[in-house]
């Protein structure tokens, strides 16, 4: 459920900051009176057009129905990759720490101390501690601990790579989707030229504009998304050596705690 609500508030976050933009917009495109009646003062070249109104600009001309469904990736594929980075950085915990507690806790109260300490402490090397100790107590060896604690660390690591399957089909889906429009970019400039009957620039124009537009967005989206893909990525193969180097600590630990 948490994970639910956090997807829904990031969407509810972009879906705000969209419809703000979009009145902006809005607002900037009236022109007062002042501005209708006072002429033009800036002669010596073109009047710079912001980034969000070319943005939009290109995005209409690019065909709303292809373009909208490479936005759609676009904004589902983020809120994939922002709700594993927080998912990921509140994951993390710092072991040798967490470990200094467990043995202090060991000497001073036992297993269900230290048991105490690991349920207390968030984390995925947290929830592998506690199987460790929920195991201890009730009797098993070092042996069965070590398999099960093996076998709750794959969980664990399977949490953690939640979710990044549907950020892979984002990122195919929205290059394909832009070579889509640029497939039907040029049928439309075909159609045009067959209606026409001139192969001149001006008939191909539009549909080749369609075409190149479609696939820039498709392919700008998919480098976006790859980029947090991959940091996802790094992030996940840190936080599984350090469960690894946990583990085989807190295993150390256990040995010098069952000698005594």
């Amino acid at each position: 459920m948490k994970k639910i609500f956090m997807f829904l508030a990031v969407m509810g976050v972009m879906a705000f900051s969209a419809q703000n933009a979009a009145a902006q917009d809005e607002q900037a495109a009236e022109p007062t009176a002042t501005e209708v009646a006072a002429p033009a003062e800036n002669l010596d070249g073109p009047e710079e057009v912001p980034m969000h109104q070319a943005l939009k600009t290109k995005f209409i001309e690019g065909g709303a129905g292809f373009m909208a469904l490479v936005i759609a990736c676009l904004i589902l594929g983020l809120a994939l990759c922002i709700e594993r980075i927080l998912y990921l950085s509140f994951s993390k915990t710092n072991s040798k720490k967490l470990l200094a507690k467990i043995e202090a806790a060991l000497q001073e109260g036992g297993v269900e101390a230290a048991t105490d300490v690991c349920r207390n402490t968030r984390g995925p090397i947290a929830s592998i501690f506690t199987q460790a100790f929920l195991r201890l107590a009730d009797g098993q060896s070092l042996d069965e601990i070590e398999k099960s604690v093996v076998s709750y660390g794959g969980v664990e690591a399977s949490k953690m790579e939640q979710n990044l399957s549907w950020i892979s089909l984002f990122i195919a889906i929205a290059p394909s989707l832009g070579f889509l429009g640029t497939v039907i970019g040029m049928i439309q400039a075909f159609d045009a030229i067959m209606v026409a009957g001139d192969m001149s620039p001006a008939v191909v124009a539009g549909g080749m504009k369609v075409a190149l537009i479609t696939t820039v967005g498709g392919l700008i989206v998919a480098v976006i998304l790859q980029i947090f893909y991959n940091y996802i990525l790094s992030q996940v193969e840190s936080l599984t050596i350090d469960m690894e180097d946990a583990t085989i600590s807190l295993m150390d630990i256990l040995v010098k705690y069952q000698g005594k």
